[in-house]
């Protein structure tokens, strides 16, 4: 998913594409833990331990010169970093309950609301090619989504929900946040996730609601005291999340776009893999499917939105 680029003229293709490939390749392995994570702490906790450990690293990054942490344009930043918050909320909320390939797959959709945001929210024409990518998007979220699907009930829309408002938080970056460094906009988001998840809890404390079974209790179960144990998954969070989003930036700072995005999808791959080297998760071949025509669907969109520039 893209961030708001910084423009540069120092283009180096191989570069930008090893970053993104190195980028999401962090992100695939560090968000298959949090299914881990759902075993003793809710969201919530996962959200503002995350932030308290990620903050050091943003804050020394920002003081070695690396971006400025304090908005440009304070209102802009914090509605954005509430969209992708609530995007980011849904899909890890749906990692509790199913493969990391599911998820990603829903979350992955938000290219395709971002067209439709953009076609029908800010009235830009979408040519044939465009249409088609959407036609293809929704029917490999219908197969990803459909065949093992139906024991999840409602929460099978989550990871879709997810990629609606990250796509959302993507028009906004690119509406109202240009300019904004990346730390201001990571750290944002790290603030929005943390400001839902204290409101989640002081709610869940004060109506007493009876923490669900299986994965539920990842969305309903309050604060948890001690979490030594869970210490190194939560610091591999919060390093791996400020790494790579670092390396993605980066890629955008040093490669074209419509070449940058391409290697993103490689996180489809990533997700996968460890999920199933090192959790046991598997993915059917028809689930394989629907993943290819969700990427080609997203790749059509990057394409031919670069070329219209």
């Amino acid at each position: 998913m893209t961030t708001a680029p910084d423009r540069s003229s120092d283009t180096r293709p191989v570069a930008a594409a090893a970053s993104m490939v190195g980028a999401m390749a962090i992100i695939g392995f560090i968000d298959i833990y949090v299914a881990i994570l759902a075993q003793t702490i809710s969201v919530w906790q996962f959200f503002a331990v995350r932030l308290v450990l990620a903050l050091p690293l943003i804050l020394g990054a920002s003081w070695l010169g690396w971006g400025r942490v304090w908005p440009r344009r304070f209102g802009a930043v914090a509605f954005r970093s509430m969209l992708i918050a609530l995007g980011m909320t849904f899909y890890f909320g749906a990692l509790a309950f199913m493969p990391i390939a599911m998820a990603l797959a829903g979350l992955f959709t938000a290219p395709i609301f971002v067209l439709l945001f953009t076609a029908y929210g800010l009235r830009q024409r979408i040519g044939p090619w465009r249409i088609l990518a959407v036609a293809l998007g929704f029917l490999g979220i219908l197969v990803v989504l459909g065949p093992s699907g139906g024991a999840l009930g409602w929460i099978i829309v989550l990871p879709v929900c997810g990629g609606v408002l990250y796509a959302a938080g993507v028009v906004a970056t690119r509406a109202l946040c240009e300019g904004e460094s990346t730390l201001t906009l990571l750290l944002g988001i790290f603030v929005g996730q943390t400001v839902l998840s204290l409101c989640a809890l002081a709610l869940l404390a004060a109506t007493g609601v009876e923490v669900g079974a299986g994965g539920m209790a990842f969305l309903t179960r309050g604060w948890v005291w001690p979490i030594t144990d869970l210490l190194p998954y939560l610091v591999l969070q919060a390093v791996g999340s400020v790494l790579g989003v670092g390396l993605l930036n980066r890629a955008y700072q040093i490669g074209e776009a419509s070449h940058v995005t391409v290697f993103e999808y490689s996180v489809m791959v990533f997700g996968p893999f460890f999920g199933w080297w090192l959790l046991g998760q598997q993915i059917t071949p028809v689930q394989v499917v629907g993943v290819v025509l969700i990427v080609v669907a997203g790749l059509i969109i990057a394409v031919r939105s670069q070329r219209g520039a």
